[in-house]
């Protein structure tokens, strides 16, 4: 049976690319959990659901005809539909990454697409990448790695991604929306980002894409 990968950390630590690539490069399947929730928050915007309303987000999220799916090409990217609609770019919108950490922090939420997630887990031969894979989507995952980066290169890195769409924001902006989705991800009571405890730590400010996903590569060929 092939191996298991786990992928956490803070957002722009690097995890959906590495994770993509280290799929790719292995001949596993790639899902981006992350995703998830961010296509559950896109739902909750478009239909005025009170994001603090626990309770509407989770009959949201389970009547959500949430669907990912390869796209079959040479980048191993992980398409995102919801209810038939392909909203793989809509959920990289500014507004669904200010507001995914009031989603993803709601237990009821995370109930219902970690089991979803842990289904495909349960497959093997998988690279999941979130902030909670390695702690509780996959705790018997073979391999758990613990992404970071610093706080003004993980800033500077989106800032990068949104500038590429056409979209501007200052580099303090960004720094502030990070900080605070990390204080919300890092306190919330159910399944708080942090890493497991037998995670390797890998720190990526000083390292590119292709470093990390050969250190990865290198320790998964080691074992």
């Amino acid at each position: 049976m092939k191996p298991s990968i786990a992928i956490d950390g803070p957002a722009g630590a690097g995890k959906s690319t590495v994770a993509r690539t280290v799929a790719q490069r292995l001949g596993l399947t790639y899902l981006d959990t992350g995703a998830m929730y961010r296509a559950i928050t896109l739902a909750a915007l478009r239909q005025d659901v009170d994001l603090l309303d626990a309770g509407e987000l989770a009959i949201l999220a389970s009547r959500s005809g949430l669907e990912i799916r390869n796209n079959g090409g040479t980048d191993n990217q992980n398409m995102v539909f919801l209810d038939g609609d392909d909203v793989t770019e809509d959920i990289r919108l500014p507004e669904v990454s200010r507001n995914v950490s009031f989603v993803a922090r709601c237990p009821d939420v995370r109930e219902v697409l970690v089991d979803r997630q842990r289904q495909i887990g349960k497959r093997g031969g998988v690279v999941m990448d979130g902030r909670d894979i390695g702690t509780n989507v996959m705790p018997e995952a073979e391999y758990k790695f613990f992404l970071t980066a610093s706080l003004a290169e993980r800033a500077r890195r989106r800032q990068t991604e949104l500038a590429a769409k056409g979209e501007n924001m200052s580099l303090p902006q960004m720094m502030n929306e990070l900080a605070a989705r990390d204080r919300i991800d890092s306190e919330r009571e159910c399944s708080p980002l942090c890493p497991a405890h037998d995670a390797i730590h890998i720190d990526t400010t000083e390292l590119t894409i292709e470093q990390v996903v050969q250190k990865i590569a290198d320790r998964v060929g080691k074992c």
